[in-house]
């Protein structure tokens, strides 16, 4: 029964995924409609996130960002199924890099480089897109899907751009068993940490904040370059991705330096633009003691 449900389950996707992107951004209107004026969906949560993070602001101001925080949640669920049927042309297209040139001083090497985007406008293209513009193999670390035939499809379709998807369970063995093999590991850091006793305290948005530790973590010990990942969507499908060093030397750096970097650069994205950010999630459900 498992095995069908899950085949039903991908038939929709793929279902899904073939609609024009036109035709996808209409249902992701009616989505936002039923997700923020009909069930709420998490709206307090939302409110809860801008009103802590943006206080200066009135009532109304926080309404139109939470409206719009919607049109970017939906907008990116659709480009999510969208992701399963588009073409190598189409995602090199709709998530460009504009600098993939910073790269150039480790063409000569062998260098591994760690990149850390952000769960800010469209990260699931960001997945599959920079594959096909860098001369890298990337792989990206994810949590498994419980389910494993679901799992199965999601780390095959990912891998059709050249991207390999490993569980963050097998983190440290896949940096050993790559070291020096010319690979971006994505890391994204702007989660809230399973684990708040490793978890690195920073200053961000207005409060104390607990980010993830890996990156830094595993930056410091192999000292492997850190790059920040900055998405910008710049329409409705279509994205820039800008690269920036956080730390060419990161074993020179002390603890925190890094984690500390980059929190300051995505606060300042967010600020920018608050509304294609994830507000949806429950980020500061951990209190530093």
């Amino acid at each position: 029964m498992n095995l069908v449900l899950t085949g039903i389950a991908i038939f929709f996707i793929f279902l899904i995924g073939i609609l024009p992107f036109k035709v996808l951004y209409f249902f992701s209107d009616i989505a936002r409609f039923f997700l923020h004026r009909v069930f709420g969906y998490r709206t307090r949560v939302i409110r809860s996130n801008l009103e802590r993070c943006f206080p200066e602001k009135s009532k109304e101001e926080i309404d139109k960002l939470i409206a719009k925080s919607y049109k970017n949640l939906t907008d990116i669920m659709v480009e999510g199924f969208k992701a399963f049927t588009m073409t190598r042309k189409q995602l090199a297209e709709r998530h460009k890099i504009i600098n993939s040139e910073i790269l150039d001083q480790f063409k000569d090497s062998s260098k591994n480089i760690i990149a850390t985007p952000c769960h800010y406008g469209n990260w699931e293209w960001g997945s599959m897109a920079p594959g096909l513009q860098l001369d890298y193999q990337i792989v990206g670390f994810y949590t498994p899907f419980s389910n494993p035939y679901i799992d199965k499809f999601m780390r095959n379709n990912r891998s059709r751009t050249g991207a390999k998807l490993i569980s963050t369970r097998k983190t440290s063995a896949t940096f050993d068993e790559l070291t020096n093999s010319r690979t971006v590991f994505i890391m994204a850091a702007d989660q809230s940490p399973s684990k708040p006793e490793k978890a690195i305290w920073v200053n961000f948005l207005g409060q104390k904040t607990a980010f993830l530790d890996g990156p830094e973590r595993h930056a410091r010990l192999r000292d492997i370059p850190v790059i920040f990942t900055d998405i910008q969507r710049v329409k409705r499908g279509y994205y820039t991705l800008e690269l920036s060093y956080i730390s060419l030397n990161p074993k020179e750096t002390e603890k925190g330096e890094i984690t500390t970097n980059y929190a300051s650069r995505l606060e300042k994205i967010i600020r920018n633009k608050p509304e294609d950010w994830l507000w949806s999630h429950k980020r500061w459900k951990l209190n530093k003691d």
